[in-house]
């Protein structure tokens, strides 16, 4: 992504209010926020994801779509941030938000802003684009700022655009952070298993960012999608697994696309089959790639405890068809990082993909 752009959604920096203007982190953590991380198009900060979901029709999309917008945009619990326009037909579905996005809460100060933002889907037969545009701030109930003067790359990087500005790190970080949460919600939303593409005339611009360039593309892998199911034999059985074949993690088949989002999603935490922690993934999940690997999602609801994944440098996966009472996929990960979600929602973990097993 390019320029600088300041949205919400509580994760990562902590910083302090505005007469303190938060000091800069020096952490290498820093480099996914710098050139290309806040994209603009026609001077405009305009953050966009485009998804392809083989198989899938328009107004399947469509209603998945206008689930989550609707539902997300009404948990900021105000008249302003809702769905404002729809047509099925067209496929297209607009809303506006309007949230808090907390720089710093602790008991004896709270640090933060107001953010306006303007979300656009647009749907078509098996594929669909997201956008997050018009993003405005309001700070400390006076001081008004939009993304294109206070967090691109005109504004928030030095003259060398290797480091943030003091000041304004805190806000571009955030946008940065709030985008890339709510591309993986729709990711969630649609079930499907999505594969990222890089920009080429871009990619010499994305070494401090990985994610992606200006216009993030994602597109799921190339299967077939007919009625009748002609996926191939990928890979061998597995020694350790007898009745399951391993799949190569480059040539996932669409099969398993499609039982993400259809199966019950099991999450099994500890190789000590009597000290292992086991949990449905109640808030769902979706595989896809991330930098070139494989990943895998899995989201818990608020109200499930996190302690025993929040620990764990690996777990596994399962997905069980509906009746059926083994596994038909097993996916071993190795986790990533996972952001802070904001208050009463989902938490979603990121996992590296180390083996896939698939029943046949």
């Amino acid at each position: 992504m390019t320029k600088l752009s300041a949205f919400i959604l509580a994760l990562l920096i902590t910083s302090f209010p505005l007469m303190a203007h938060t000091s800069l982190s020096t952490d290498d953590d820093d480099t996914r926020y710098l050139t290309g991380a806040v994209p603009e198009v026609d001077g405009k900060v305009v953050f966009s994801k485009e998804y392809q979901i083989p198989g899938m029709t328009q107004e399947a999309i469509y209603t998945h779509l206008m689930k989550w917008m609707d539902k997300r945009l009404k948990e900021n619990k105000n008249a302003h941030s809702r769905v404002v326009f729809s047509d099925e037909k067209e496929g297209t579905i607009a809303g506006v938000g309007e949230e808090w996005m907390v720089f710093k809460s602790t008991a004896l100060s709270l640090d933060r802003t107001q953010i306006n933002y303007q979300l656009t889907a647009s749907c078509e037969p098996e594929k669909c684009l997201l956008k997050i545009e018009k993003i405005r701030f309001t700070y400390q109930e006076k001081e008004k700022y939009t993304a294109e003067e206070w967090i691109t790359d005109q504004y928030a990087l030095n003259k060398a655009k290797t480091k943030l500005v003091r000041g304004l790190a805190k806000w571009r970080k955030k946008t940065v952070d709030f985008t890339d949460d709510l591309f993986k919600e729709v990711t969630v939303a649609l079930g499907e298993s999505l594969q990222q593409l890089e920009a080429p005339e871009k990619k010499e611009k994305q070494t401090a960012r990985q994610e992606g360039p200006i216009v993030i593309q994602v597109a799921p892998q190339k299967v077939q999608t007919t009625a009748v199911a002609t996926i191939p034999e990928i890979g061998k059985e597995s020694a350790e697994m007898p009745g399951y074949t391993e799949v190569d993690l480059k040539q996932i088949p669409g099969e398993i696309f499609a039982l993400m989002g259809s199966s019950k999603l099991v999450i099994s935490i500890g190789q000590d089959q009597f000290n292992r922690t086991t949990m449905t993934a109640n808030a769902g999940g979706a595989i896809g790639y991330q930098s070139g690997k494989a990943v895998a999602y899995c989201s818990l609801s608020p109200e499930q405890p996190t302690e025993a994944i929040e620990k764990a440098e690996t777990y596994t996966l399962l997905l069980f068809a509906p009746e059926m009472n083994q596994p038909k996929v097993i996916i071993e990960c190795r986790k990533f990082a996972a952001q802070a979600p904001q208050t009463g929602q989902a938490k979603t973990y990121v996992g590296e993909i180390i083996k896939l097993l698939i029943k046949r």
